[in-house]
C-alpha cells in the first residue's frame, strides 16, 4: 500500500512548530509521493483554581492572552503550510481543532486512524510533541514519522538511503511491512542487527530478511554491528553516520500504564532526540 493520504501534526501551545518542520514535513511527502493534510488546535488553556492567585494576579486575562497565543499560531501555521504544500503541489487539507490541551493526543490520534502516515516534527526540548508521538505511535495503529529540529538535523529530506533496526521481533517485522513503500523507493536499505545488545527471540538471521525485500525490488545490505558495551541509541547514530541515512525505520517498544508509556530503551532514545527521521511502527 502506498502512502496516499498522510498528515502532519503542527503544535500551537505553548510553543509553535517552526517554519522549518511544516517545510520538511511537506518535502517527505513530496518524497513519497503523497498528498498531505496538516492538523492544528487551539489550545484551551484551564485557568488555576486557587483564590489567592487570583487576587495576586489577574487570572483571565493571563488565560485570554495564552488562548489568543494558541489561536494565532495555528493560524499562522495552517497558512504556512498550504502555501508551501500548495507550492509542491502536495496539498490536501487543512483541519482546525479547539481543545484542551490534556485531549490534544486523543484528538490527533482519532484523525491519524484514517491517515496512511502521521507526521510530527519533534523540537529538541521535551514537551507536548513527545507526548503525543507516544500517544500515536501506541494507541493509532498506523506508522508515525518524527522529524528532527533544525539547524541539529541539517540533511535535505530525501529517502536515498534508508536504515532498517532489525532485531527479529514482531514490532521489527511490523515495521518492515508498514515502511516497505519507503523501502522501495529507497536507492539502498542497509539492514542494521546490533549483535550483543540482548538476547534475541529467533535464531532466523537478516538474510532472510533481505531475501524478502529483494523478493520486493528493495537493494539491500547487511550490516551486523556488535554494540560492544555502547547503548543502542548510540550504535544506531554512529551507523546512520556512516552510512549517511536518510530515514530510520524500527519498531516501537512500550507498553501504556495508567495513561503514561512505558517506553523500551531505543525508542525512547530516538524520540528525545532523532538523529534523522525517524519511521516507527507498533
Amino acid at each position: 500500500m502506498a502512502f496516499e493520504d498522510i498528515l502532519v501534526s503542527l503544535t500551537t501551545y505553548p510553543e509553535r512548530t517552526r517554519s522549518s518542520g511544516i517545510d520538511d514535513a511537506v518535502t517527505l511527502a513530496v518524497a513519497l509521493g503523497s498528498r498531505i493534510s496538516a492538523i492544528a488546535c487551539e489550545v484551551r488553556v484551564p485557568a488555576p483554581a486557587s483564590p489567592m492567585g487570583s487576587a495576586l494576579l489577574n487570572v483571565p486575562a493571563l488565560v485570554s492572552a495564552e488562548l489568543k497565543k494558541s489561536a494565532a499560531a495555528a493560524a499562522q501555521e495552517l497558512t504556512e503550510f498550504r502555501k508551501a504544500a500548495e507550492q509542491k503541489g502536495v496539498f490536501q487539507d487543512v483541519i482546525l481543532e479547539k481543545c484542551p490541551t490534556s485531549e490534544l493526543p486523543d484528538l490527533v490520534t482519532d484523525y491519524a486512524r484514517l491517515r496512511d502516515l502521521t507526521i510530527i516534527p519533534m523540537p529538541d526540548i521535551d514537551t507536548v510533541e513527545r507526548w503525543l508521538a507516544e500517544t500515536l505511535i501506541f494507541g493509532s495503529g498506523r506508522p508515525t514519522v518524527v522529524l528532527p529540529e533544525r539547524p541539529r538535523w541539517s540533511k535535505a529530506v530525501a529517502l536515498d538511503t534508508v536504515v532498517v533496526a532489525w532485531d527479529f521481533s514482531r514490532n521489527s517485522s511490523r515495521a518492515v511491512a508498514d515502511a516497505l513503500p519507503i523501502l522501495k523507493k529507497a536507492k539502498l536499505v542497509s539492514v542494521l542487527t546490533v549483535i550483543n545488545e540482548k538476547v534475541f527471540s529467533s535464531g532466523r538471521s537478516g538474510t532472510e530478511l533481505a531475501k524478502y525485500l529483494a523478493r520486493h525490488g528493495v537493494n539491500v545490505v547487511l550490516d551486523e554491528v556488535d554494540a560492544a558495551g555502547r547503548d543502542i541509541a548510540s550504535v544506531f547514530e554512529l551507523h546512520m553516520t556512516l552510512r549517511d541515512a536518510d530515514l530510520l525505520v524500527m519498531g516501537a517498544y512500550g507498553h501504556s500504564r495508567f495513561r503514561e508509556f512505558v517506553l523500551g530503551g531505543a525508542t525512547r532514545s530516538m524520540l528525545l532526540r532523532p538523529p534523522v527521521p525517524v519511521f516507527l511502527s507498533h
